[in-house]
């Protein structure tokens, strides 16, 4: 039996803007995103001779088939035409659920980026292509680090590392949103927080730090904080403890907040305890290197 380990860190929408909805169904998106330190832990074990699993430390995450690890090991298996005889997959999970952050694309990821560790039949770009099948955010959580999405998700640009004094409090109130349901909502209401994608990759190359908080938005935010006011409240807490920007990121439900001093971030974290089951401290993580699997 062979056992691999990958990790799965979470990602955060600095900007989020939809442009419109396209023959296929699908969105086009034009995003800001980053990895950060907030991330999953996951074994794979091949070769057990049994069944396939997955399993997960948390109640309420998919065991069987509908999970997107089990549809990313799949889709790696048919791709490359292999079958491992047997596959067990755990995950220890970090990332909230159903959160905004990406955390069962990121976990898709890792499988994928563990089997063609251990296989090695695709390029990055070959394995960014699989990983379109199974999710539209499993592409850019293969490519990790600072970029800017465009299309599904999938068109991908390196941008710069965030300067390393940021600091990044995430708070995941009680409460999860549809996603399809948002989109359904945003079509028939159009966007009213448009992000100036432009502003934000450029305060992203010369690293300002303020420009960067200063340039946060999101164009689900209006609608989701329509619908929970506890988003707003949040916001203007992490706001008052002296973060330079505070926005959700995806289709929420957590919102983060960008801090220049780690004290700040850290006493914004302690009230926001007491407001949000989930609080977490992050830094932004740098891009991975071209021969670097994610540990």
């Amino acid at each position: 039996m062979i056992v691999l380990h990958e990790t799965a860190p979470g990602k955060l929408n600095l900007t989020l803007d939809v442009l419109g909805k396209r023959p296929d169904g699908y969105h086009d998106l034009e995003m800001v995103m980053i990895s950060v330190s907030l991330r999953d832990s996951l074994t794979l074990e091949l070769g057990t001779g049994e069944p396939w699993s997955v399993t997960c430390d948390r109640p309420g995450i998919p065991a069987g088939p509908e999970n997107l690890c089990w549809k990313a090991a799949r889709a790696y298996c048919d791709a490359a035409g292999i079958d491992p005889d047997g596959l067990r997959i755990r995950v220890e999970k970090h990332i909230p659920a159903q959160a905004g952050m990406a955390g069962g694309s990121s976990d898709a990821a890792a499988v994928l980026r563990a089997l063609n560790r251990h296989y090695g039949r695709f390029s990055e770009e070959e394995l960014r292509t699989v990983g379109l099948t199974v999710g539209s955010d499993v592409p850019y959580c293969l490519f990790g680090g600072a970029a800017l999405a465009r299309g599904r998700g999938e068109l991908l640009t390196r941008l710069p590392d965030l300067p390393g004094e940021l600091h990044f409090v995430l708070a995941k109130p009680d409460f999860s949103v549809s996603t399809p349901e948002l989109f359904r909502e945003l079509d028939a209401a159009g966007v009213s927080a448009r992000p100036d994608t432009a502003a934000m990759v450029s305060a992203i190359q010369r690293r300002d730090r303020n420009a960067i908080g200063a340039n946060l938005q999101n164009a689900f935010e209006p609608l989701v904080a329509a619908r929970y006011p506890v988003v707003e409240e949040l916001r203007q807490v992490l706001l008052a403890h002296g973060a330079v920007g505070a926005r959700l990121t995806g289709t929420g439900s957590v919102i983060f907040g960008v801090f220049c001093s780690k004290f700040r971030a850290f006493s914004a974290a302690l009230e926001m305890e007491e407001l949000c089951p989930e609080v977490h401290l992050a830094e932004a993580l740098p891009a991975p290197s071209a021969s670097q699997s994610d540990k």
